[in-house]
């Protein structure tokens, strides 16, 4: 406390004979990072453009606004093509703010990693759209998930942001995720001779503690000089987001990441003005105008008072310091167990966590590892150790992703090579997808021509970036399929009177579910599925087989929600060929005939929300 006392006084005396502040510079995260952390990314553009005009009105020139789940979320989720929302927000702020986006390596911003010519064109089209400045990680702290994407970057005109990802172990594990291991991270960055502008250090889980962020800046600064540009970036999920900021100026910072109310604190980034507060005293200055911010964030909050702030998102979770999830990954796991009524399952999630990331190499619990963890930790409580394997996990383990911080344990590894039927590897991520024909830039052409749309830069990188496994969903998009599926008031309003005053329908009740159905082109569609139909006066002699739908039960493994129905009733299926696919806590788990025979029946559609041991077929 007396040092703490005397430094503050030497402070003062600074400041008394007009020795000026080492000002701070802020990027403000409310439009990306915020986003995802607060509202899983599903915002629609035109309604925060004037909050974002008003920040810049009032002295902030950096923002991250793209990148990350706010490249597919306004394609999937808000029917919003992502490169014009890129366009609208650089014609909102103007040629002078400096606009920034997160890259996750080679996989750039798909759903899946890519080939060279995929991680170039993401860097062309995102230098189009307006952005200056990528900041480019990669979760297993893999130096060659890094060089391509770097060298695009550069080579586009943009400002590369090489980033070191961070995250606390959980309790009792050690051997990564220490200075030492983030100092080999940074001088393989550098012995890699691949182009950066600036350092980043990433804690998407908010869990590092404040004396480590303080030690790994300082070896940084140590390592790269004094006029080096180095920033860090946390969360306060754990509840020591500010208290690692003030360690990273500490220990020579130069920049920090903050955000706005309503999606600043909890899951998100740390308060503008909680820490222009924290600073009073000491001999850093954040250069705002903190009235001017205070005015900005009664804007924002008015631009979004129609999406529901979910109380989740907004705590502080000490419990996650023992199973580091990033703060968007915190609320959707809540809530996706809140969805199946599994609520009670997540501390047993939280507990099998530490096993998931110990055995499987330490890579950082960022996007995608961190689904891949808390996907895998869900099985595991759910369904018993080890029973089933989430293939993220299963393939991290075997290689595909690149090469984890320590050894996975041997027992796992042979255990994911026997669930997936795959051998391990070594060889680099890109240079995989180089070899695979259904990635890159000529397999997204060749889908594009066959759905009969124009072949640009942008369809070419949406088509490719937004494919996943046989779902093609930025064709989809592309084609004028996409939805509006944000959790806003003013939306959910506008369906319900639409719903309300449609009469080209009707909705069939049967045991208390209610299906709704509509008849169209000799076509019945049931709940958004269509299936053939042939009605007939009267009624003819159907088998006592399948009209009761006696032979073999199919029973859901897991709770979750039906995907999709591959088969329908009076279909042949072999033994193990799939009936349909049901996705839990973002999961596609697909669902086989245990016996050959015929589809008797099927008790379930498109979307429907099942439990554990619920019927879902039977083949007789």
């Amino acid at each position: 406390i007396t040092g703490i006392i005397n430094r503050q006084r030497e402070f003062a005396t600074l400041e008394s004979i007009g020795m000026t502040k080492k000002q701070i510079k802020v990027m403000d995260t409310s439009f990306r990072d915020g986003f995802q952390s607060i509202y899983g990314a599903k915002v629609l553009v035109d309604d925060f453009i004037p909050a974002l005009q008003a920040a810049v009105a009032a002295g902030i020139n950096h923002f991250e606004t793209a990148g990350g789940a706010r490249f597919q979320a306004p394609i999937f989720f808000c029917n919003e093509n992502a490169f014009e929302t890129m366009d609208k927000i650089r014609a909102a702020v103007g040629p002078d703010v400096k606009l920034q986006s997160l890259s996750r390596g080679v996989n750039v911003v798909g759903l899946n990693s890519q080939p060279r010519d995929v991680i170039d064109l993401h860097a062309k089209m995102f230098a189009k759209h307006g952005v200056n400045v990528i900041r480019n990680f990669d979760a297993l702290n893999d130096v060659n998930n890094l060089i391509d994407s770097a060298n695009s970057i550069k080579k586009h005109g943009l400002q590369h942001e090489v980033t070191i990802t961070m995250m606390e172990l959980p309790f009792g594990c050690e051997g990564a995720h220490d200075v030492a291991f983030y100092e080999k991270v940074l001088r393989n960055i550098l012995d890699s001779g691949l182009p950066f502008d600036s350092l980043a250090f990433k804690d998407a889980s908010g869990t590092s503690n404040p004396r480590k962020v303080y030690e790994t800046v300082k070896m940084a600064r140590e390592i790269l000089g004094e006029n080096f540009h180095i920033r860090f970036h946390s969360h306060e999920t754990a509840g020591t987001g500010l208290a690692a900021y003030l360690a990273a100026l500490d220990g020579g910072a130069d920049g920090i990441d903050l955000a706005m109310k309503p999606v600043s604190g909890g899951t998100g980034q740390p308060d503008i003005i909680s820490m222009w507060h924290a600073l009073k005293g000491t001999e850093y200055d954040l250069g705002l105008d903190i009235k001017k911010v205070m005015e900005t964030e009664e804007i924002f909050k008015e631009c979004m008072k129609d999406y529901p702030l979910d109380p989740i998102s907004l705590a502080v979770n000490p419990i996650l310091i023992q199973a580091p999830l990033p703060g968007g990954a915190t609320a959707t796991t809540v809530n996706q167990l809140k969805d199946m009524g599994m609520l009670d399952k997540f501390p047993a999630l939280i507990a099998a966590m530490k096993e998931c990331v110990e055995r499987g190499g330490f890579a950082t619990s960022v996007t995608p590892v961190s689904q891949f963890y808390a996907q895998q930790a869900f099985l595991n409580a759910v369904q018993g150790p080890w029973v089933q394997a989430n293939p993220g996990y299963a393939k991290m383990l075997l290689g595909y992703f690149g090469k984890t911080p320590c050894e996975p344990d041997p027992e796992l590894v042979k255990w994911a090579s026997e669930k997936l039927n795959m051998q391990p590897t070594t060889e680099k991520v890109v240079d995989l997808n180089e070899k695979d024909p259904e990635k890159g830039l000529k397999a997204a052409e060749k889908r594009l021509i066959a759905a009969g749309l124009p072949v640009t830069d942008e369809n070419l990188f949406i088509a490719a970036a937004c494919k996943d496994g046989n779902v093609d969903k930025g064709i989809d998009f592309l084609l004028g399929k996409g939805q509006v599926s944000v959790n806003k008031t003013a939306v959910k309003a506008q369906t319900s009177t639409s719903a309300a005053g449609s009469s080209d329908g009707c909705t069939v009740t049967v045991n208390g579910k209610k299906y709704a159905v509509k008849f169209q082109n000799g076509k019945a569609v049931v709940n958004g599925k269509e299936y053939n139909v042939d009605v007939k006066d009267g009624i003819e002699e159907v088998s006592s087989a399948s009209a009761s739908g006696e032979g073999t039960e199919v029973k859901a493994p897991m709770p979750g929600a039906v995907l999709r129905v591959l088969k329908s009733v009076g279909d042949t299926v072999d033994e193990n060929e799939e009936i349909l696919v049901i996705e839990a806590m973002k999961m596609e788990t697909p669902i086989k005939a245990p016996v050959s025979g015929t589809i008797t029946s099927l008790a379930v559609a498109q979307n429907d929300k099942i439990a554990t041991g619920q019927v879902l077929a039977t083949v007789g």
